[in-house]
């Protein structure tokens, strides 16, 4: 339990309260969708689908950062989900979201410099892999309180994967609740193309310096594809075997 909470404490990041959860990931690893996700699941009885939040807010504002008292977590309890996303497709989300809120006085990154900083563990809230297997590893020892899942997971079968975080949060959906398309209402309303064309996303702004449209690109599994050159992924493929074997 000591090494377990010395790596939570080392390895706080992109952490964000809804009631008694924290939801925990690296940037740019899908934390505006699966925010969405846990808010629609864990308020699915007080609102109506015309009178939903995230349908005039967006998914930052409905569930606020809570990283900057990091100790707290350690005796509040709380129940964590976390979320990592394949470093590749993470990179290149990177890459595109620092070329819109960059400050104009600095130069471009080049995606052959942005490789090398990733690779070598500088990025926001430190190296990708050492956060992704500080939890991976918490989370096979205290499954109960970690519910640890990836991006393509939940992208490849989010019905099953949305009922089996509902349950992991003590709000599991109903038969009457299932009967009546509960579930799959609030995959339609979270869904990637969804919020992304709602006005208050692709207009709004809940940052002076840059509009919500930058947390919505793609959304899509495998865009590095598009991107990477063979040397690149050799790279980032040796790191992730090395740290996280198997994990995607």
């Amino acid at each position: 339990m000591a090494w377990q909470a010395s790596c939570l404490l080392r390895n706080i990041s992109r952490l964000v309260l809804i009631d008694d959860v924290l939801l925990i990931s690296t940037p740019k690893s899908g934390t505006t969708w699966l925010k969405a996700l846990i808010f629609a699941t864990m308020k699915r009885t007080c609102y109506t689908n015309s009178t939903h939040p995230l349908l005039t807010t967006n998914p930052h504002d409905c569930v606020p950062f809570f990283e900057f008292e990091p100790k707290s977590i350690l005796d509040s309890g709380c129940k964590i989900v976390y979320l990592c996303r394949d470093p590749k497709d993470v990179l290149i989300s990177m890459w595109y979201f620092l070329a819109k809120v960059r400050s104009k006085e600095l130069p471009p990154l080049s995606l052959e410099e942005t490789v090398d900083l990733f690779s070598r563990g500088i990025f926001g809230f430190g190296p990708f892999w050492d956060h992704v297997q500080g939890y991976w590893k918490a989370s096979l020892e205290c499954p109960e309180r970690i519910f640890f899942i990836t991006y393509e997971e939940m992208k490849r079968d989010t019905f099953v994967k949305v009922k089996r975080m509902a349950e992991f949060l003590g709000q599991p959906f109903s038969m009457e609740e299932e009967t009546e398309r509960v579930v799959e209402e609030i995959i339609e309303l979270c869904s990637f193309g969804k919020l992304k064309n709602l006005e208050v996303n692709k207009n709004g702004s809940r940052n002076p310096s840059f509009k919500n449209d930058v947390f919505f690109r793609k959304g899509e599994v495998g865009d590095w594809r598009n991107h990477l050159t063979p040397q690149m992924v050799e790279r980032l493929d040796q790191i992730t075997n090395e740290k996280l074997p198997g994990l995607f």
